[in-house]
């Protein structure tokens, strides 16, 4: 698991970033604070797994326009060495993470382009395999 997201962060870090958005795109700095912040809360989850606590995972932070706007001001050049810390920690956390832990099943919420995509408890396994293998895959593209 641990390896796939390593492989994914680095791919996402060394796309080089289109000139402009097609119109009705994020820009560059909003794709990469949606990373940024969705990582966020993939740390919070494997932590709270880890704690023995109940956690939530809930992306509708990450797609707003104003929080992106203001996570890619906040962060500013550093934005990239931001998600490079972040992933390398998430990767860290879930490589400690016991069979139990990553089979915990967590009440879920994921929009994409504003519809509801998943409404349903996913496994912290199934979160993890998804932002290596969709998620960070799909902004790489975007890039």
């Amino acid at each position: 698991m641990s390896e796939e997201l390593r492989k994914a962060y680095a791919a996402l870090l060394g796309a080089t970033p289109r000139p402009a958005p097609p119109p009705g795109e994020w820009s560059t700095q909003q794709i990469l604070a949606h990373v940024s912040l969705l990582t966020a809360a993939t740390i919070t989850l494997v932590a709270s797994a880890a704690s023995g606590a109940i956690g939530t995972y809930d992306n509708r932070l990450a797609q707003d326009p104003w929080t992106l706007d203001r996570v890619a001001r906040l962060a500013g050049d550093g934005l990239r060495e931001r998600i490079r810390a972040q992933g390398e920690a998430l990767c860290l956390l879930a490589g400690q993470l016991s069979e139990e832990e990553l089979a915990l099943a967590v009440p879920s919420l994921l929009l994409s382009n504003g519809e509801c995509v998943v409404d349903a408890p996913l496994t912290v396994r199934d979160i993890l395999a998804g932002l290596a293998a969709a998620e960070l895959p799909g902004h790489t593209a975007q890039l």
